[in-house]
């Protein structure tokens, strides 16, 4: 049996430093089932805790506060890793973002390959904002600027 992997890698917490399209997934606060989203103001601030963003609005927020069990999956060196830990609310609101952000740090517990046997992934995920792209780096700067200081 693998050891058990309890903080990023030097690698993996490269791979959180900049903007990257992760799948997040918490325990539905209505269903109690699996609930999966994909965001991407996320980052690493170190091995053990990653922060991240959402509206104040959706529906992760809620999920969250019922149950802080959360896993991130990113897409990385041509595998899956998933990094499963609690989720809790560090700000109610972001300051210096034009909208209402909560910022959620996720204290991680472990790390591991999620790809299955015998594959990689060849061709990263990738996405492209469908709006005003400055106005879209404007917004990504201010966002990950205030959770650098939540």
């Amino acid at each position: 049996m693998p050891e058990t992997i309890t903080e990023l890698s030097p690698e993996l917490m490269s791979q959180f430093q900049k903007e990257r399209l992760v799948l997040l997934s918490t325990v539905d606060a209505e269903r109690g089932g699996p609930s999966t989203s994909a965001i991407s103001w996320i980052y690493a601030v170190n091995g053990k805790l990653v922060r991240f963003a959402l509206d104040a609005r959706s529906r992760i927020v809620s999920n969250i506060r019922a149950n802080g069990s959360v896993n991130v999956c990113i897409f990385a060196e041509g595998t899956v890793q998933a990094v499963y830990g609690t989720a809790k609310i560090v700000k109610e609101e972001l300051e210096g973002v034009p909208f209402k952000l909560v910022c959620i740090d996720i204290d991680v517990d472990t790390v591991r390959d999620a790809m299955f046997y015998g594959a990689r992934i060849s061709v990263e995920p990738e996405y492209e904002k469908t709006y005003d792209k400055r106005a879209a780096e404007k917004l990504d700067n201010q966002v990950f600027s205030a959770m650098k200081k939540a």
